[in-house]
């Protein structure tokens, strides 16, 4: 087993069971792409088992810190059958499930999700991609489903030196799928879209969405950044008259009509716009128009904290334009994914937003990945999805 010798004091956040070592922090000691390795303090004492990717500035991400372990195929299943059984216990109404979560799961670089019978999987670390047979079929096993689709096309496997791969990696067949949720049903391809087809990380901010929309008597919701219009469904279940949706892709937005007819909505009760958020934003405003309730969650917009200073303006100009658009008792829902903004920033941004557009808002509530996304407690890098519902004073 070849080792990792880290320099004195680096040792710290792996005491504190940070899954994660920079290559700023490592003293000597290299190993092939994803191959385990042991971490050791400078002083020669074992920290934890990890993957080494050499391309990385994430030099190695931890599997174990139990001297103990051995990292092998018995390990992967021990591992997937905790997290499904996490997920089983939180008895999640939806056939639309986050089965592994990375980190907080204890397998770095994994994501799984379950829509109905099929399972789709990221690997977007060396360690993950190296160990990839081992966990495809132990996911299987675990699971007791035979297809598994592969979207390991996200940008992060570039950082680790791994070109994108796509496709059936076990069983095959079609890839459209209908899932279940909240009451409401939902189509999605898991060949095509962001992340592995859906966003489930906001299935519970959907519920409040359609929950708050029937307290308040919502009549017209904008959501902006409306993807395959998963918070349009929510408004009209929740007694919208009226839902505009905004994206810049035409194949998602053709995915959100198809969802709104699928759950029996009247396709006059909606507007679909294939149009930049920000300057159909602005139009709203010289047009004089006015929402009830707005939806605003973007992409990604601070990938790191390099991109912070910009993502950070760019969060207050769109916020800004969705409160000056909101109706007095209106209610704003607004999010953000980028791990690098963290809550209490967040929370800044939006209330200088509100601030610059002149209006005076209360927070009703604060919402963030729904449970089959946990955080782990030593890593708060996993809590990217924040979102705030904030309510405009009349």
């Amino acid at each position: 087993m070849k080792t990792i010798r880290l320099k004195a004091g680096k040792e710290r956040s792996l005491l504190r069971r940070h899954p994660w070592v920079f290559d700023g922090a490592i003293d000597r000691g290299r190993a092939d792409p994803g191959e385990t390795v042991r971490v050791e303090s400078a002083d020669g004492r074992f920290l934890a088992w990890g993957a080494y990717a050499p391309s990385s500035k994430i030099r190695v991400r931890v599997w174990s810190f139990d001297e103990a372990e051995r990292i092998d195929a018995a390990f992967f299943e021990r591992r997937l059958r905790a997290a499904v059984a996490l997920r089983e216990r939180l008895a999640i109404d939806s056939d639309g499930v986050r089965l592994v979560h990375g980190e907080s799961d204890g397998l770095p670089g994994l994501v799984v999700d379950r829509y109905g019978d099929v399972l789709v999987a990221q690997f977007g670390s060396s360690g993950a991609e190296r160990h990839k047979a081992w966990i495809a079929d132990a996911l299987l096993r675990v699971t007791g489903l035979s297809r598994l689709y592969e979207r390991s096309d996200a940008s992060v496997r570039q950082l680790e030196g791994l070109p994108p791969v796509t496709g059936w990696l076990r069983g095959d067949g079609p890839t459209e799928c209908v899932i279940r949720e909240n009451g409401w049903r939902l189509s999605l391809d898991v060949a095509e879209g962001h992340k592995t087809g859906y966003y489930l990380d906001q299935r519970d901010s959907r519920r409040d969405c359609a929950e708050l929309t029937r307290r308040f008597g919502f009549g017209e919701v904008l959501n902006c950044y409306s993807y395959t219009g998963g918070f349009t469904v929510a408004a009209l279940a929740g007694g919208a008259r009226h839902v505009t949706s905004i994206d810049s892709s035409g194949p998602a937005l053709q995915r959100a009509r198809r969802n709104v007819a699928l759950n029996g909505f009247d396709a006059a009760r909606c507007t679909f716009l294939d149009a930049d958020v920000n300057a159909s934003l602005r139009a709203f405003w010289a047009a004089g128009r006015r929402f009830h309730a707005i939806v605003l969650d973007p992409p990604k917009l601070a990938p790191s904290a390099a991109h912070l200073e910009r993502a950070a303006r760019a969060y207050k100009d769109v916020n800004r334009l969705g409160f000056k658009l909101l109706e007095p008792g209106g209610v704003l829902f607004t999010y953000s994914c980028s791990g690098a903004v963290g809550v209490e920033l967040f929370q800044k941004i939006v209330a200088s937003a509100a601030h610059e557009a002149g209006v005076e808002a209360t927070l009703l509530a604060r919402h963030g990945g729904a449970p089959d996304h946990p955080t782990g407690l030593a890593f708060p890098e996993g809590e990217y999805l924040k979102g705030l519902v904030a309510w405009r004073r009349p």
